[in-house]
């Protein structure tokens, strides 16, 4: 089940990306909405960082290509933000909480321009939003796994964008963060912000997304969190893990999912 949506903030045609000539992913078309809350699940090795990656035109892609907000990537930069893996982040950099969230402005500023107090200001609040404004002083090799995050994702508040892509935000975190993180999440969202995440647990995706994207190389759906996580679908997604499966449709079972009224 793909559902191709109107006016959409992500336009996929037929993107295949390839490492070392090995195909990772494969002619994915998909269309996300805009103003709401998007999981990309699969299992590991589906190509889900990878696509996000894509899409921002981080990696080269062998076919296909990508609009954002119907335009090409490059004139609608400063509209996207990003969160990486925190593994994939060096936290031995000598750098200052403040002056990590501080980076998220960079992009407003023009070239050789000083942060304007508004551009401090704005990262005071970022760090406020995520309640870490006490660590402002403190250097980022010395948080926590938790609190770095944190810290990664005040950074990309600070920017202000309208799209914003996640990759994999809730992992190695506590769940008081986790928690923190999903109720910001979906404020963003309320507030009109379109946010894709890279997610792994598939029994808190059908709480936390409006819209999923199941992958494994291949699209397998795209579409409403409701009409996308059923069993005949994460079985094609996930194959014979029926351990998972089996979790995840007793859980569908009981679940029901409210519907958000449109804005």
């Amino acid at each position: 089940m793909i559902l191709q949506v109107d006016n959409p903030v992500v336009e996929v045609h037929d993107l295949t990306v390839s490492y070392d000539r090995k195909p990772v992913l494969w002619g994915v078309d998909l269309t996300l909405p805009a103003g709401a809350l998007v999981g990309v699940i699969g299992p590991n090795g589906a190509g889900k960082s990878t696509l996000i990656k894509a899409m921002m035109d981080l990696l080269p892609s062998g076919s296909g290509y990508v609009r954002i907000f119907d335009k090409p990537i490059n004139e609608v930069r400063k509209r996207i933000s990003y969160v990486p893996q925190r593994e994939s982040v060096d936290w031995d950099f000598p750098a200052s909480v403040f002056d990590v969230v501080l980076m998220g402005r960079y992009g407003n500023l023009g070239l050789f321009k000083r942060p304007r107090q508004a551009d401090k200001d704005a990262a005071l609040e970022a760090l406020e939003k995520v309640g870490m404004q006490a660590f402002a002083d403190r250097q980022i090799s010395q948080l926590s796994g938790g609190q770095q995050q944190r810290v990664f994702l005040a950074r990309a508040l600070a920017q202000n964008a309208d799209l914003y892509f996640m990759d994999e935000p809730f992992a190695g975190v506590d769940i008081a963060t986790e928690t923190a993180i999903i109720e910001l999440l979906r404020t963003m969202r309320d507030q009109g912000k379109t946010v894709i995440v890279v997610h792994h647990d598939l029994q808190s995706a059908a709480n936390y997304f409006d819209w999923v994207v199941l992958l494994n190389m291949r699209l397998v759906a795209s579409g409403p969190t409701e009409k996308v996580l059923t069993q005949e679908l994460l079985e094609q997604t996930y194959g014979g893990k029926l351990t998972v499966l089996t979790k995840v449709g007793d859980l569908l079972r009981k679940q029901e999912f409210p519907m958000r009224e449109k804005r």
